[in-house]
């Protein structure tokens, strides 16, 4: 299967988006001049930047535990742990998200 590939895709983007956070976080501050500070707000804020965060986190984070759980012993039930891992990384983050949002 290539949860492998889900895997280290998901830790790119998880990176990009951090940073994108954390470099918005910085400029809210207002260091970087009161012009930029706004736009940062919007970008900081924004469900276009939470939502793929929470996501990419969540199954990330599942994924990391089924390589571990696999890697204890569990290789007849890759299959089964995929498909649990998927459904409780996308389980996990819907329910944050409607809590964050609603």
């Amino acid at each position: 299967m290539f949860v492998w590939v889900i895997h280290r895709v998901s830790g790119l983007i998880l990176i990009a988006l951090l940073v994108t956070k954390i470099l918005t976080g910085f400029a809210l501050s207002g260091r970087w001049g009161e012009d930029l500070a706004e736009t940062c707000t919007l970008i900081h804020r924004s469900p276009f930047v939470d939502v793929p965060l929470l996501f990419m986190f969540s199954l990330h984070a599942m994924y990391g535990l089924r390589t571990i759980i696999v890697d204890l012993g569990a290789r007849k039930r890759e299959k089964l742990l995929f498909w649990a891992a998927s459904a409780g990384g996308i389980a996990a983050a819907g329910a944050i998200t409607y809590l964050a949002y609603k």
